[in-house]
């Protein structure tokens, strides 16, 4: 096993494919520039610790209901998860901070779309990065919003909440 530099990073990804797989790459490269890395994950498609047996894991519950895990609504089910894996992820993640037994936390690395991680950390005094898995175009369309709706082409919805 290669050299460990005494840091360790906590990442924490969205449950789903798309985002579960940039960041397990992302870890991967960290890990062989030294960091231990530290993979907490909710009980809603759970990643499986045995295909990448060099990180450490740690399982929150996302308590989600049965018509919950299985919502078709993206939106719907990205709130569920936003508002019933807050609590969790903050007790795993003050305890993680606060074991002295292990390497400190240097970061945490966050899908953005998880909007709860930003307080949490914050409240621990450790940096968070967001990593975001969406591609580039999707990158310049949402950066574009602000001025279609200054021009009007597009309408500002007071209630809907883009997150970046």
């Amino acid at each position: 096993m290669e050299q460990r530099n005494g840091r360790r990073l906590v990442l924490l990804p969205l449950p789903l494919q798309g985002h579960m797989n940039p960041m397990l790459e992302l870890a991967n490269i960290l890990y062989l520039k030294g960091f231990s890395i530290t993979i907490i994950h909710t009980s809603f498609n759970s990643l499986n610790p045995s295909t990448h047996p060099h990180f450490t894991y740690h399982l929150i519950s996302d308590n989600l209901s049965e018509s919950e895990a299985v919502e078709k609504d993206l939106l719907l089910l990205i709130s569920h998860l936003n508002k019933k894996c807050c609590e969790p992820f903050r007790e795993c993640f003050a305890s993680l901070v606060s074991d002295a037994s292990k390497e400190p936390v240097a970061c945490l690395i966050s899908d953005p779309v998880f909007d709860f991680t930003q307080s949490v950390a914050e409240s621990l005094k450790i940096p968070r990065i967001m990593l975001r898995t969406g591609s580039a175009s999707f990158t310049a369309v949402i950066s574009a919003f602000p001025l279609l709706q200054e021009k009007g082409y597009i309408p500002k919805l007071e209630n809907f909440i883009l997150v970046t």
